[in-house]
C-alpha cells in the first residue's frame, strides 16, 4: 500500500490541525495504521495508532488532545490534533502494515509501508 500524508502546516499554540493519511493500491481494511513524528536528532516517536481490530491508542503526551480515526469513504486515516503545543513540532509520518492488530502502538520497525511525512510547526 502507498501512503500519502497531508494537512501539515504552521499553527499557533492552542490551535488545531487535521492530518490525513491516504492509501492507494489497497484499502486500509485489515491494516494496522500509526502516526509517528520525528524531530532532527531524535528517534521517531509513536503518536497514535489504529489497530486492525478497531482499537486505538495514544502516546501519553497527546492523550486528550489528539484523535485518530478511519475515514472509510476516502480510504484515509485521520489524526485530528487539537490544543497544539510547540513541543508537537515535528515531521509527522503515517505507517501501515497488513493484518496487524495490537494492544499498544508497535515500534516503527513493525510497519512496512511509510509516507514521506508532513511538517507540523507550532509557534509559541
Amino acid at each position: 500500500v502507498q501512503l500519502v500524508e497531508s494537512g501539515g502546516g504552521l499553527v499557533q499554540a492552542g490551535g488545531s490541525l487535521r492530518l490525513s493519511c491516504a492509501a492507494s493500491g489497497s484499502t486500509f481494511d485489515g491494516y494496522g495504521v500509526a502516526w509517528f513524528r520525528q524531530v532532527p536528532g531524535k528517534e521517531r516517536e509513536g503518536v497514535s495508532c489504529s489497530s486492525a481490530d478497531g482499537s486505538v491508542h495514544y502516546a501519553d503526551s497527546v492523550k486528550g488532545r489528539f484523535t485518530i480515526y478511519r475515514n472509510y469513504a476516502n480510504n484515509a486515516v485521520i489524526l485530528q490534533m487539537n490544543g497544539l503545543k510547540p513541543e508537537d513540532t515535528a515531521v509527522y509520518y503515517c505507517a501501515a502494515e497488513a493484518q496487524l492488530a495490537f494492544f499498544s502502538c508497535p515500534e516503527p520497525e513493525v510497519f512496512g509501508s511509510w509516507g514521506v511525512g508532513t511538517q507540523v510547526t507550532v509557534s509559541s
